[in-house]
């Protein structure tokens, strides 16, 4: 009777940790296509490492083709214990760098759409200070869908998000940073314009079309009278909902400071402010179970400084 070879003897190297990576990437993107992006490979090369992992395991990990990507059970075994060494390994790092008071490492921050231009741009000016103060850091940014933010950091694909939470999260850690104003706006082109402030008052708003963000979902709404409003397209994106409201077909919601930072205060006019306005709280969303504490509080600290500032 003989004994099944041991997958991994000796110990781990540097290519073996690649494509752990690789594979942890993939399955928290939900597929090849999807990982793209993220790790910046072609889809032919992110094939090639998950089969060259398989080979160095002696497993199949997951099936992929045209019925979709899906974790074998060996495969989730494999994800759960990638999850538990990286973790290790990040947490190893920072000990180390703590003992000698240095600090080292990755730290990767998702923003919310145009979050960055946000109170003065006080985010940018906490990037150049954080960077002075820690420049041994590996420092990534990225931008994404305000809703996204969220869920990258609960799934651990980032340390700290900057966003406007529609709920809490029992998981996180959320620091109040600054606020936003929102009004609902029309463009030159949309018959309500040239009205004056006491004739829209008297008008049904119902009677317009009106394009919103997929985040206000059914009630949600800030206000009742909303909930008859003739919702008749959405998008995710301030630009896309800008785009629409200037085409004069429709009236929505923005940021008064974007359109200021965008130039259009004179093409676009806020309407009934005093009764439809309405502020968002952007929040510095990170784990409470993260192993990167240390970067995470010195981050927040940073960029409650520069808040001051502003």
């Amino acid at each position: 009777m003989g004994f099944k070879k041991v997958a991994i003897g000796g110990q781990l190297a540097d290519i073996d940790i690649k494509l752990l990576r690789v594979f942890k990437a993939v399955v928290e993107a939900n597929g090849i296509t999807s990982a793209e992006t993220t790790l910046n490979l072609a889809n032919s090369t992110i094939t090639n490492y998950l089969s060259d992992l398989e080979k160095r395991l002696d497993m199949r990990l997951c099936e992929r083709g045209r019925k979709g990507f899906n974790l074998t059970r060996q495969g989730q075994l494999v994800y759960d214990a990638s999850l538990e060494l990286l973790a290790a390994m990040q947490k190893f790092r920072h000990t180390i760098n703590d003992s000698h008071q240095l600090l080292k490492g990755d730290l990767h921050l998702i923003c919310a759409e145009h979050t960055l231009g946000m109170d003065n741009y006080c985010v940018v000016s906490a990037l150049d200070e954080f960077l002075t103060s820690a420049p041994n850091v590996n420092l990534k940014v990225s931008v994404m869908e305000s809703n996204a933010v969220v869920a990258a950091i609960n799934a651990g694909q980032a340390d700290i998000g900057i966003t406007v939470p529609i709920q809490s999260f029992a998981p996180l850690h959320a620091v109040d940073l600054f606020n936003e104003q929102m009004l609902l706006y029309c463009s030159r082109a949309h018959p309500l314009f040239t009205k004056s402030h006491s004739e829209i008052k008297s008008i049904d708003l119902a009677d317009y079309k009106f394009v919103e963000s997929p985040r206000l979902r059914a009630g949600q709404e800030p206000y009742k009278a909303m909930k008859d409003w003739d919702i008749v397209t959405q998008a995710h994106h301030q630009e896309a909902r800008m785009s629409l409201i200037l085409s004069g077909h429709f009236l929505g919601f923005l940021p008064s400071q974007l359109v200021s930072q965008w130039g259009v205060n004179d093409q676009l006019k806020p309407i009934l402010a005093e009764k439809y306005g309405y502020i968002n709280t952007f929040k510095s969303l990170s784990s409470k179970s993260s192993n990167n504490k240390p970067l995470i509080e010195l981050f927040n600290a940073v960029l409650i400084r520069n808040l001051s500032k502003g």
